[in-house]
């Protein structure tokens, strides 16, 4: 377990960097804090290349709350300048778990509001407790879900966003899983051992190939076709001569483990 953090805990094992939010006697709510040091780690995982999986999950009975409440207190009193540094700060983490060049999973084991779920979206895959509970309830202050939006778009589509984003009523574990917003939910007591054999899976795959599979999901969709036929052609080509490459394709036609599975 890393130390020196005031609002996470950090621990790296088995290729995995676990990374739990720790402020249960706020239900993890995130303050100025919270987001650096998050920031930081999501740094410190792009760059580790022993990590291959990220794990984001909460401590306690909640995943997350959104805003702290006296950090909510002191930002009511912010002129627009820092209002919009502090802005900047939590669209810029939510792009690096978004655009992380490895798998992040979102371990749910309760209550995702606002950012929470903002947390959610960012991730590649969610697995919830089926008691956890979702919300975008900005509206209900005066607000918006302004940096989480682009990500719960994506993961929910306009039609469920508008739904969600006017209302700003409450998502239950089940009807996320059926908009798209989790993948998966499974009793508490079994989440752990889902997002493990979910871990499984992953480390199985190529670590570059995972980084170009996401590579092709954040640009793809936003290119115009003339664009994408030479940039998808450029990428396969680049796999298939790359030391991974040689090596995974070596692995299947001689029926043995790729080397990234060692």
């Amino acid at each position: 377990m890393t130390t020196g953090y005031k609002t996470i805990l950090l621990e790296k094992r088995n290729k995995v960097m676990w990374v739990t939010l720790n402020r249960p006697e706020v239900h993890n709510a995130f303050n100025s804090v919270m987001i650096n040091e998050l920031s930081a780690v999501f740094d410190l995982a792009k760059d580790d290349p022993d990590v291959r999986v990220v794990v984001l999950t909460g401590k306690g009975k909640s995943f997350c709350a959104g805003a702290d409440l006296n950090w909510m207190k002191e930002i009511i009193k912010y002129s627009f300048e820092q209002n919009l540094e502090e802005s900047m700060n939590i669209a810029e983490l939510m792009r690096k778990i978004y655009a992380l060049p490895k798998p992040a999973i979102a371990m749910v084991n309760g209550a995702a509001i606002g950012g929470g779920t903002g947390f959610v979206s960012a991730s590649d895959i969610a697995i919830a407790s089926d008691n956890a509970k979702f919300g975008l309830s900005e509206v209900k202050i005066g607000l918006v879900p302004a940096a989480i939006s682009p990500y719960v778009v994506r993961k929910i589509g306009e039609s469920k966003a508008r739904e969600y984003f006017l209302t700003g009523k409450r998502i239950s574990a089940q009807t996320a899983k059926d908009i798209g917003l989790v993948n998966d939910t499974v009793p508490f007591t079994e989440l752990g051992g889902r997002i493990d054999a979910l871990i499984e899976q992953l480390v199985t795959s190529g670590p570059e190939a995972i980084a170009c599979c996401k590579e092709l999901l954040i640009k793809v969709p936003r290119m115009q076709t003339s664009e994408v036929k030479e940039f998808t052609a450029r990428m396969i080509a680049n796999l298939r001569v790359s030391e991974e490459g040689q090596e995974g394709m070596a692995a299947f036609l001689e029926k043995r483990k790729p080397k990234w599975m060692e």
